[in-house]
């Protein structure tokens, strides 16, 4: 790395990339440290959802940009539409839905 001004010139040294370094590295551990927080804090409140037939369950419409969906603008567009009755389970999360034609 090189400092330059006006008549100077100067290389700093490995005394400055070791102390970016740690501190870099410090960053890391710390953003580490949250990330590990915030996922113990989701994963105790976090509960498994299990449906059964005959269930009522919403559809999550997914919002594309300039994509009118279901007849609206973004701002105003359904996030869910439903509620669909559960015909049968397909797997440990799959189900089949009744929907209207």
């Amino acid at each position: 790395m090189c400092w330059d001004g006006v008549g100077e010139r100067k290389l700093l040294g490995p005394k400055l990339v070791q102390l970016t370094t740690n501190k870099v590295r410090e960053i890391k551990d710390q953003m580490k440290e949250a990330q590990d927080r915030q996922k113990s804090y989701a994963d105790k409140r976090r509960r498994p959802l299990k449906f059964q037939v005959g269930d009522q369950v919403y559809l999550k419409v997914a919002s594309w940009k300039n994509i009118i969906c279901l007849g609206m603008k973004d701002k105003l567009a359904p996030r869910y539409i439903g509620p669909y009755d559960i015909s049968e389970r397909v797997g440990l999360v799959a189900c089949k839905l009744i929907l209207p034609p």
